[in-house]
């Protein structure tokens, strides 16, 4: 008599739970959809081998209507990349001298115009930074560690510019 009890108010306290958490607004990560871009045809000014560029298309072709075009002169706005860097600097040393931290950075310049040479966004920097403990004794797992790093700080920036993108107002 008591397991079905038991397994009904445990079902109503997680039915309760769930309702709660959707009724102020709580939903998973990446479960909103994805960003609806105010352009019909985009242009990406990024070198072909570059995995921030192909991550770009990816998720303005993943956005809806929009579509990456080949060429600058049939899009409706155009994404230049202006720079892109990853850097790094030490932060703290220990008392004979070895790096015991590192700062990674990444920094993203871009600006959006039309084909026109009608800016929508001005050149903007976006910089992104991530501190990484640092040891001797495992430089090889602390590489992999850095360079997972960096894929993350990339994803960052790219929904960063995603969401500036879907603030555009082309006709204002």
């Amino acid at each position: 008599m008591l397991k079905p009890r038991r397994a009904f108010f445990s079902f109503a306290t997680s039915l309760a739970a769930v309702a709660l958490l959707a009724g102020c607004g709580f939903h998973l990560r990446g479960s909103q959809g994805e960003t609806v871009l105010p352009f019909k045809t985009m242009y990406v000014s990024v070198a072909d081998t570059s995995s921030l560029g192909a991550e770009l298309k990816r998720h303005i072709r993943a956005s809806g209507d929009t579509e990456t075009v080949a060429d600058a002169k049939s899009a409706e706005a155009i994404l230049d990349v202006l720079t892109e860097a990853k850097t790094e600097s030490t932060l703290t040393l220990n008392s004979k001298g070895q790096i015991r931290e590192l700062a990674l950075y990444y920094t993203l310049r871009f600006k959006v115009r039309n084909n026109a040479g009608k800016e929508f966004i001005p050149a903007t920097d976006i910089t992104l930074k991530r501190e990484l403990s640092f040891n001797e004794a495992v430089v090889l797992a602390k590489e992999g560690e850095k360079q997972l790093l960096y894929r993350d700080m990339q994803s960052d920036l790219v929904q960063q510019v995603m969401r500036r993108l879907a603030a555009i107002k082309p006709g204002a």
